[in-house]
């Protein structure tokens, strides 16, 4: 079976764009890059030339010299013993952060050969960008793949019918129960599963829980491997232990990111590199606190208090070693494990996921919180995520006095429904604030 990802009708639109560049595709490893490209360029394009340089770094002697395209193809084409055509290939420049000549090809590819159709991709590219001597600023364009979003998983393992009835939902009209429920029971082997290709694969083919927690752990020692690999031992080990805490940050009450729990008299200068470190590399998602939601958000967000989420629940959950026994409990305690960390996690994801924007949340005198603001049309709208049935709005009615909000919005495991200016949106739904 193979996977559908939402990107792809954007690859589509790439291809078919007047203003088309040469696209870099970014993403965390294994979130499935090299996959998508793969199946669009063998679907959409007579031939398609694939080049790793991770898997064979001799590649990067095609690149040796004269970075004029023509020369660059000339070299490929002989390498390769078959004749490129721009009209109707594709060139796909997989894990490019391993040469740099080859993402520094870009621009002139931009400039100088715009008929070719080039994707470059990378596990690691956004660690990378800043090593490069020339990297190719305004000539390239850019997009993110992150793991399955609910959506994408539901399509992947309950067929389609179920997921086009969520894209296409746009009034604030409740399911009916036995289908809410039904999507409440996918939504928590979601977040147990997460949205790993390798580990959603593995689950829809074989279904056991055992294997996709084996394969979660498999990819997080992968991830300490590239700590390694990619630094040196001094930062590596500033990485392990930042990443190794957030977790257990996240299971806090108060969720706000502390240096002093990664280490004892941990501060800022020691972690921020290390946040940023992982923030390039896909890992995370950060939350900054806004105390005045004036638009635009960015301007009067405070970067000194923040939230990290894990990009992927899947591996929030095998971090915390969340057992599996908990996915068929019919009280939905999984979304109030380790108060609320999966659902809060689940929401800042998605977000990023549909939107692919910043994340913000408000804070007023420590005695309110709201999880999420997100910007549309020029407006701001406040969202409280809320993991168990509780009706208690107290920081969104905080907020709503103070700003009189178009609409505020509730994200909880109950189903669609609308008081006024007032929305609740079910968990499984957050698509629904696109």
């Amino acid at each position: 079976m193979i996977m559908k990802r939402a990107l792809y009708k954007q690859l589509i639109d790439w291809k078919n764009s007047t203003k088309r560049k040469p696209l870099l595709l970014q993403g965390a490893r294994q979130v499935g890059k090299t996959f998508l490209v793969s199946e669009f360029g063998k679907n959409e394009y007579k031939n398609f030339v694939h080049l790793n340089f991770e898997q064979n770094p001799n590649l990067t002697s095609l690149f040796d010299g004269d970075l004029n395209p023509k020369n660059i193809i000339n070299n490929i084409s002989l390498y390769l013993g078959v004749k490129i055509n721009s009209e109707d290939t594709l060139l796909f420049f997989d894990e490019i952060q391993e040469s740099p000549k080859a993402l520094t090809s870009l621009k002139y590819f931009n400039e100088q050969s715009p008929e070719f159709h080039v994707i470059a991709a990378g596990s690691l590219l956004g660690v990378s960008v800043n090593k490069a001597s020339s990297f190719p600023v305004g000539k390239v364009n850019f997009l993110t793949l992150h793991p399955l979003s609910f959506i994408e998983f539901i399509e992947a393992s309950d067929g389609s019918l179920l997921s086009s009835m969520l894209k296409e939902m746009k009034d604030v009209t409740a399911l009916s129960e036995l289908v809410h429920e039904k999507l409440l029971r996918l939504l928590k082997m979601y977040l147990f599963v997460g949205g790993m290709p390798e580990v959603v694969q593995d689950y829809i083919t074989n279904n056991d829980i055992v294997t996709v927690r084996k394969i979660q752990n498999d990819i997080l020692e992968s991830y300490q491997r590239d700590f390694s690999k990619y630094t040196d031992k001094k930062q590596s080990i500033k990485i392990s232990e930042l990443w190794s805490s957030i977790p257990f940050q996240l299971a806090r009450e108060n969720k706000k990111f502390k240096y002093a729990d990664v280490k004892k008299g941990g501060r800022s200068n020691k972690y921020e590199q290390t946040i940023e470190w992982l923030q390039k590399a896909g890992l995370v998602n950060i939350a900054y606190n806004v105390s005045v939601p004036n638009l635009p958000l960015s301007a009067f967000s405070d970067i000194s208090k923040f939230k990290l989420y894990l990009f992927d629940n899947g591996l929030l959950g095998a971090m915390l070693n969340i057992s599996s026994s908990i996915i068929i409990d019919v009280k939905n305690t999984l979304f109030e494990q380790f108060n609320g960390a999966f659902v809060e996690n689940f929401v800042a994801s998605e977000l990023v996921a549909y939107n692919d924007e910043k994340l913000f949340y408000w804070t007023s005198n420590s005695d309110a919180e709201v999880d999420f603001l997100i910007q549309r049309n020029n407006k701001v709208f406040p969202i409280e995520v809320k993991s168990g049935m509780s009706r208690n709005t107290k920081s969104l009615t905080s907020y709503t006095t103070k700003y009189t909000p178009e609409l505020t919005y509730r994200v909880s495991p109950r189903n669609f429904h609308q008081s006024d200016k007032f929305i609740n949106i079910p968990l499984y739904l957050v698509s629904y604030l696109r």
